[in-house]
């Protein structure tokens, strides 16, 4: 064999070893996987990015079956896995399960990049006054204030809620001299709230934003039952927050908009 032929021969090989990787690949990838399912995001965090459309993140590798999100308020297509952060509720963490064609199930919590607020009994009366903002959904993780900007377009503040453009913290006291139920507030005024921010992360500053709802009360013992029926859910089936119940399975729990409730005495 001269050295044409071997330089012929080779390169088929070549040529044939790269359609069998390729081919091997994409099987993996469209249903036929070879080993267990590593669902991945490629990150635990997901930020918000600048984009002329929608920000959509996929899977490293997608396998045939379906894709669930947990709780609510993650806008995943149930075929791919692709999650559309434009249009989930930021701040959050999430579960996504992948349920394969014979039921094998795996999972994976990811956070979408954001503020939140705790569901909280705020008591003007002792002082506790002032809501704080939770970040990437862990009470203990430090909120970037340097650059970032909290209730642009002044729609919070606008309407009686006092929210610093600062730190994105709501004072509760100072919101109720501002009248935000009115002139004349009572028991089960509510009121909710839209805060538009950007925050100097990896979001690129990027517009994000959230709604919480404020509850008003004289007393513990005037906070209605449907109000406990709520919290109470929440805690039971959230995930919502770091350390809360992950291994639930239901798609019912509603975490927004957060429930900052005001105990006036």
């Amino acid at each position: 064999m001269n050295k044409y032929n071997v330089k012929f021969t080779a390169l088929i090989f070549t040529i044939i070893a790269s359609v069998l990787i390729s081919c091997s690949k994409n099987a993996s990838d469209t249903g036929n996987p070879t080993g267990p399912y590593d669902l991945s995001y490629g990150d635990s965090i997901l930020y918000l990015k600048p984009s002329s459309g929608d920000y959509i993140v996929n899977p490293i590798s997608i396998r045939s079956g379906t894709y669930s999100g947990f709780p609510e308020g993650i806008e995943i297509d149930d075929k791919t896995g692709a999650i559309n952060v434009s249009k989930s509720e930021t701040g959050l963490r999430y579960r996504v399960t992948h349920t394969a064609t014979n039921g094998t199930k795996t999972e994976t919590l990811v956070v979408l990049s954001g503020i939140t607020f705790k569901d909280h009994f705020y008591k003007l009366s002792t002082g506790d006054s002032i809501a704080l903002p939770i970040y990437n959904s862990n009470p203990n993780r430090i909120l970037p204030i340097n650059g970032s900007i909290f209730d642009e377009g002044n729609l919070a503040n606008g309407g009686g809620c006092s929210v610093s453009t600062d730190n994105g913290k709501i004072n509760l006291a100072e919101s109720m001299r501002l009248g935000v139920f009115g002139n004349n507030p009572g028991n089960d005024d509510q009121k909710e709230v839209e805060i538009k921010y950007r925050i100097n992360d990896g979001s690129g500053k990027s517009l994000n934003k959230l709604k919480v709802k404020l509850y008003l009360y004289n007393t513990m013992a005037d906070v209605p039952q449907y109000l406990w029926d709520i919290l109470n859910g929440r805690i039971a089936d959230g995930v919502f927050l770091r350390g809360a119940v992950a291994n639930r399975t239901e798609q019912t729990a509603k975490p927004r908009p957060p429930c900052v409730v005001i105990i006036a005495n």
